[in-house]
Order: structure tokens, then sequence, then C-alpha cells
């Protein structure tokens, strides 16, 4: 019998293990490592397959969202966004996608079906087709209510986008304000009432970038991720530590909304921490830049893009927000997450 290699610090699997910070990470590191030489993958949101001569981009992705249903979509809409948008970072063209459920006992019709429509409504948005499921129905208490996986096949039509590709110098984009999704779902589960005036940014985010890499600064576009499960915080730490350079975050830069902030302020958490769901961070050289948030702001899941930092040449593997005065400080990786578990 073979021992699985310990990555964390604890012998059980905890909730902290699903968040998308640093014991998540930890938690792939040891499923790779159990796998050994039958895992082939990178750690980026797309595998890239060669067959029989072309590139493919693969992704697959489990959807578990609490609550199920919310103000301006449901875990239908997630999870067709989810995995088309993984296929759009690595720069590739989603075109396919499977469905799998996972159906708990007295789960309503009208539930399934709205869920089922908002996959139907999303698919047709971001150009994709359902070409295989599975459905397994478990009893009461043993999920929550429903659960979704899916997988992506895309294609490219330009090199992909990977993040080695990144240099010192490169700057920032984010796409969108940070922080709506987790503030949406929040609202609604505790009771909040910002959830009228804060929508989830749940959206399919490659019609955006496939006019953003099709413009003239595209070829400046080196790498792209969504910043969705830990947030900011966690994709640039995972930047940084991968080059082995500071990444420089200009605090006052960054984009959220009033009242993300009040509520995030009201609760004690950072937006850098929050969950996005259609919100992109892009690494691009900077003589592309003007024309990279020309492209962005022709979208609207990019109107209100912006430059937040830089790579540096630093040779320190971390993230630093810079305040308005020029004062810098860490950002910490962190191991869990500062809120319960949303999606």
């Amino acid at each position: 019998m073979t021992t699985a290699p310990h990555a964390t610090d604890v012998d059980q699997v905890i909730l902290d293990h699903g968040t998308g910070a640093r014991r998540s990470r930890e938690l792939v590191e040891l499923i790779a490592a159990t796998l050994g030489d039958a895992y082939t993958g990178e750690m980026e949101d797309s595998a890239i397959l060669r067959v029989d001569g072309a590139e493919i981009a693969v992704t697959t992705d489990s959807f578990v969202v609490d609550p199920v249903l919310f103000g301006n979509g449901d875990i239908g809409k997630i999870a067709v966004c989810g995995t088309v948008n993984d296929l759009a970072v690595a720069g590739a063209e989603p075109r396919y996608l499977t469905l799998g459920m996972i159906l708990e006992d007295g789960l309503p019709f009208s539930t399934l079906v709205r869920v089922l429509t908002s996959v139907r409504e999303t698919a047709k948005e971001a150009g994709v087709v359902i070409v295989a499921g599975d459905t397994k129905v478990v009893r009461k208490g043993e999920a929550d209510q429903i659960y979704l996986n899916t997988t992506g096949v895309g294609v490219f039509r330009r090199p992909p986008l990977r993040m080695r590709n990144v240099r010192p110098g490169d700057k920032v984009i984010l796409s969108g304000p940070l922080g709506n999704h987790t503030v949406h779902l929040l609202s609604i589960r505790e009771g909040l009432g910002f959830e009228a005036r804060v929508l989830s940014d749940c959206a399919p985010l490659n019609g955006m970038l496939a006019g953003v890499l099709e413009s003239p600064g595209g070829e400046g576009v080196h790498s792209v991720r969504d910043v969705t499960r830990g947030g900011l915080n966690a994709v640039l730490n995972e930047y940084a530590s991968l080059l082995g350079r500071t990444v420089l975050v200009d605090e006052p830069a960054l984009p959220v909304q009033p009242e993300t902030r009040m509520a995030m302020d009201m609760l004690g958490v950072s937006p850098l921490n929050a969950a996005n769901e259609g919100c992109a961070c892009l690494f691009v050289a900077p003589s592309a830049v003007d024309t990279v948030l020309e492209a962005l702001h022709r979208s609207p899941y990019g109107a209100k893009a912006v430059v937040i930092g830089e790579v540096t040449d630093e040779p320190v593997a971390r993230v630093q927000l810079q305040d308005a005065d020029g004062r810098r400080e860490t950002l910490a990786e962190l191991a869990g997450a500062e809120l319960p578990r949303l999606c």
C-alpha cells in the first residue's frame, strides 16, 4: 500500500481546502504528487492537448453554490461561465461542454428547470453547445440540492496564453470591479440588504477576451487568469511565486463598487480576497496597454477595466500593495478563507 505524500499541516480535508487560497494549492499539490506520472497537466485553468497536430484546450470544474438560485443568476449560469472562462483565459475559443448533475431527493422541478434554462441561455451567449451529460440522484441530505460538473473543450487560433509568458514590466489589468459576486450572495444568505444594489458579476468572458486578442494590442497580452475563488490575492501570489518577481499593486486604482466596499467593511474582509465570476486579470506588455483597454471597454463586461499594477524586476516572490503615499504592504497569501464557502 502506498502512502500519499503530505502537503498540508492537517491530516484530513477541511473546508479551507476548497477556498482557492494556500490550503487549496496544497491540496492540489498533494493530489498531483500522489497521481505521479499519471498526471501530466500544468497548474493552469486549462490543459493544452495536441491531437493529430492540432492543439485543443480542455478544462473541467465542479460547482457547489449556496444559494443555488440568486438575484441575477444561479448555479447553471455559474457552471457555464466558469468553464467557458477557463478556456477563454488560455486564449482558446470555447466550443463544447459536458454537463453532469447530482440531484438531491426533493429538489423542486421548478428549480431544476430554472437552472437548465440558465445553462441553455448562457451557452447560447457564449457560443458553446452541450455534447454529453450524466445525471445521478442521491438521498435527501447527501447533496445541497444540486451539484454540477462541466468539462469544456476549446480550439486555438493563436498561441496559447500561459503564466510563464509574463515578463517584468508587464502591466496588470482588471476587466471589472472586485467582490460583487461575493457581496451579492452573502447579502442574500445573511440578509444584509445589498443584493439589489450589488449584482453578481457572473458572465461569459470569451467574447470580450476574443475582442482583446484580435485587437492591434492582442499580441501584447501575455497571460490571463479569471479571478474566482481565492480572489485577486490568490491569483497575484500564484504569479509572483512562479515568476520569482514582485507584483506591485496600486491600491487606489483597485476597482470596487462603493456599496461593495461598504458591505466588505461591515464584514471586516478585503475585496482582494473575494470570489468573482466575471472578472479577468490580464498581464500585458506596456506598449499594448492602451489598445487592450480600448478593446476591453468595447464590451459591457470590460467597460470598467483599469490598470491596477505591474510586474517588477525585483527578484523577490511577493505581492505588494502600494497606497496613495507610496507606502508598501506585503499581501500575504491566505491559508483559508475570510468568509464561508460561496461556490
